[in-house]
């Protein structure tokens, strides 16, 4: 043969058979292949110092990829440093020419290799995975705020026809039962009950109307279609209880720099005062009958905008349980949310009371207060073999939960306000509000009305 031909000889064959068919367990055992892999290229350099090491070399570079490939970037380098420093060293102790052939740079340079390419596999796993955890993370992220929106815009909707409809609904059903009453006795009286039946819902249906109309509306509108109501329109509020009969003053405190005029309020603080004197009135006449008188006080102090809103509960009743009101908030389970969901015997002291007429005149007494929407309703059809308005009144608040407080309390909370309600000590129920000033950025934005 030439002198470039290599003869192969058993010994070849019986180191480089097991080494290469050893690599097929590399991904079971890779820690365990290299070090067979390297054993047997020492062998083979040892027996062999010749060309003819180049497959068991091969195979050993194999396995140290595979095992850089597994492992993290501190142990793949100390591993392939090993590795590579081994062999070389080796290969120059045993081969025959001088120590810086070009054969045991080769060793060198395929160990090397071998431990670099394992790593860069590693690391272009590694990469991807962040890749698909962080787009799955931003896809759950994504359907957690989808469903978070979902979840406060039906709270938001749920609260605006709650403030749109209660209010006038509970009008109607007072002066509907106060018509019923009088029908016979004072039919004058009866006719303008029933004209504030009218008007109220009439009101209460335009209302509705622009709060669907925006509902449907596709898009972000430039404008409202109508402005929301604030404490600028308060004065119509308050002649709509008026005309039902109710008692209703009003103080305003605070003026700006010199005497002038104070600033404008941000919209969204102007509407939720406006609707928590509407939900707190309208409990007053639910729960309380128009017999009784409220007072309601605005002011200005320390940054904030303050609505107190005080009643006297209705004429002879005993003073309910005095509340933490003036120590903290009312529980949910406390007589506060217990009057907004019909219960009056506890949130106030249950006793008889007297249903005004929108002229002013006081009917016969009426038992106890249903609860819900028709409690005023069963208060006047109960006096004296009243027609069967107020029975129905009743049953029908009988059914229904109120959400009027909770809404007050929402509403001060999205604007980093306070809401306090609960029984006064001398009788009587009282809302306080304080709302700040400068709106916190989630609700700076326009409310719908």
């Amino acid at each position: 043969m030439g002198a470039d031909t290599y003869q192969l000889s058993p010994v070849d064959v019986g180191l480089a058979a097991p080494a290469c068919a050893s690599l097929s367990l590399r991904r079971r055992a890779p820690w365990s292949v290299l070090a067979f892999t390297c054993a047997l290229c020492a062998v083979f350099t040892a027996l062999r110092p010749a060309d003819g090491r180049v497959p068991v070399i091969l195979a050993a570079a194999m396995a140290l990829f595979t095992v850089a490939a597994r492992t993290d970037r501190h142990t793949t380098w100390l591993t392939g440093l090993a590795v590579c420093v081994g062999l070389t060293a080796l290969a120059m102790s045993f081969g025959n020419g001088p120590w810086y052939g070009q054969a045991n740079f080769a060793v060198f340079a395929w160990t090397g290799m071998a431990a670099a390419a394992g790593d860069a596999v590693r690391s272009r796993r590694a990469y991807i995975t962040a890749i698909e955890e962080r787009a799955e993370r931003a896809e759950r992220s994504r359907e957690q705020e989808a469903r978070r929106r979902v979840a406060e815009e039906r709270m938001r909707i749920a609260r605006e026809l709650h403030d749109v409809v209660a209010h006038h609904i509970a009008l109607v059903n007072v002066q509907a039962g106060v018509a019923a009453h009088v029908m016979d006795s004072r039919p004058d009286q009866a006719k303008q009950a029933l004209a504030h039946v009218r008007e109220a819902s009439r009101t209460a249906l335009a209302e509705l109307r622009t709060t669907v109309g925006l509902l449907r509306q596709s898009g972000e509108p430039e404008a409202p279609m109508e402005p929301a109501p604030g404490l600028a329109v308060l004065d119509q509020l308050l002649d709509g209880f008026r005309r039902a009969g109710l008692r209703v003053a009003v103080e305003c405190e605070g003026q700006g720099p010199d005497g002038a005029e104070p600033p404008a309020l941000p919209a969204s603080v102007d509407l939720t005062a406006y609707r928590v004197i509407q939900e707190s009135l309208t409990n007053v006449q639910k729960h309380a009958g128009p017999q009784a008188g409220a007072v309601v006080r605005i002011s200005r102090a320390g940054g904030e905008l303050r609505v107190v809103v005080d009643d006297d509960g209705a004429p002879g009743a005993a003073a309910g349980p005095v509340s933490p009101l003036f120590g903290g908030a009312v529980p949910e389970q406390d007589a506060g949310v217990a009057r907004d969901r019909g219960g009056p015997e506890e949130a106030r002291g249950g006793a008889p009371e007297r249903v005004r007429t929108a002229a002013g005149g006081a009917d016969a007494g009426a038992p106890a207060r249903g609860t819900g929407a028709g409690g005023a309703g069963g208060g006047a059809g109960g006096a004296g073999g009243g027609t069967g308005a107020g029975g129905a009144g009743g049953g029908a608040g009988g059914a229904g939960g109120g959400h009027g407080l909770l809404g007050m309390h929402e509403r001060a909370s999205a604007l980093g306000g306070v809401c306090r309600t609960g029984a006064r000590p001398g009788g009587g129920f009282r809302v306080s509000v304080r709302l700040p000033l400068t709106v916190p950025p989630h609700g700076s934005a326009t409310p719908s009305p």
